[in-house]
């Protein structure tokens, strides 16, 4: 993990961040997810998105560089889940861009995250995933996260249902 730095983002990084953002998910949902659909995504707009989410820090993010470029980004905070105990955090996004997978930038992203929520109060963490994105659930199995039973849920993206499944450690 040599020469990662991760840093809490700034409004000049939600550029950055968007970017990403639309270049994962076109590439790593391109099996899952309608080509038009993930044609149509906008940097724009993810832009927007988080640079509101940076100014209110919900959630709170972190970018990971590499050579001083953005290369990966998490959102972290309070679990959304309306049945979670206060002390539950949740891994709301984490997107590295493809050239730097396999690198150790999502592991570095997520010692950031572990470290913010335990800061936060948080004894545990979850997290949702494509049950279809098999490179996601590889990473965050090997970073001790366990699917929960009978936590499968359909939801619509992109005009097609995707089932996704919650996973969640410990966070000590």
């Amino acid at each position: 993990m040599s020469g990662i730095e991760v840093r809490p983002a700034t409004l000049r990084d939600a550029k950055a961040i968007a970017t990403i953002h639309v270049k994962v998910w076109q590439e790593a949902y391109a099996e899952i997810l309608p080509a038009e659909t993930l044609k149509t995504l906008s940097v724009e707009k993810r832009q927007a998105m988080w640079r509101e989410a940076i100014e209110y820090s919900e959630p709170q993010v972190l970018v990971a560089l590499s050579g001083g470029e953005i290369v990966g980004f998490v959102g972290f905070d309070r679990s959304r889940d309306p049945k979670s105990k206060p002390t539950t955090g949740e891994i709301w996004a984490m997107y590295v861009l493809p050239s730097n997978w396999n690198k150790g930038v999502g592991l570095a992203l997520w010692d950031g995250a572990r470290e913010g929520l335990i800061e936060e109060g948080c004894t545990n963490v979850t997290l949702w995933a494509m049950l279809r994105n098999e490179r996601a659930i590889r990473f965050y199995t090997l970073a001790g996260f366990k699917r929960e039973l009978n936590t499968a849920k359909t939801v619509e993206m992109g005009g097609v249902k995707v089932e996704e499944i919650r996973m969640a450690r410990l966070l000590n």
